[in-house]
């Protein structure tokens, strides 16, 4: 009622108390993200995030993600207990909480039921829930040869789930 009784409000003032004063920018409805894109890391790129460098990054790749394990560098630097599995995708060591070299792969052939599920917890409960994603392995999207494998879909991916990457 207290409107109706000042009278109508015409559209064009409206208009005019919505916009910004002049010269001001204009607040953004779309934040751009202010952490680094992903990107996708081949086998030599993710070596060179072994910890073994002073001031650079350590990476972890578990299923094909690549994680940022930096603030866990007591546990993954140089020395430290689990340093044999970073800089490459320790997927099948993680599953089957190995350091074993044969087992420091992405290979997940023969795993049993167990060490798949056991993999899955420790991708979504410790990797997922402490460490930023950073990109993703290659190997996932591209052939051996480093074209794009056509047939490539995440959902097809053996333990894998797309809905919860994202």
């Amino acid at each position: 009622a207290g409107a109706a009784a000042r009278g109508p409000l015409c559209l064009p003032c409206l208009l005019l108390l919505l916009l910004p004063p002049a010269g001001a920018e204009p607040e953004l409805r779309f934040r751009p993200p202010a952490e680094a894109p992903v990107r996708l890391f081949t086998e030599p790129e993710l070596a060179k995030y072994d910890g073994h460098q002073e001031g650079q990054p350590i990476y972890l790749a578990v299923k094909g993600v690549v994680f940022d394990v930096t603030s866990g560098k007591e546990f993954y630097g140089k020395g430290a207990p689990y340093n044999a599995l970073v800089g490459k995708d320790s997927t099948r060591g993680v599953a089957k909480m190995s350091l074993d070299p044969a087992d420091l792969t992405h290979d997940t052939t023969g795993l049993t039921e167990e060490e798949l599920k056991s993999l899955d917890d420790i991708f979504n409960n410790v990797y997922k829930a402490k460490y930023p994603i950073v990109g993703y392995t290659s190997r996932r999207i591209l052939n051996e040869d480093g074209s794009p494998n056509l047939h490539f879909k995440p959902e097809d991916q053996p333990h894998f789930s797309i809905k919860d990457e994202f």
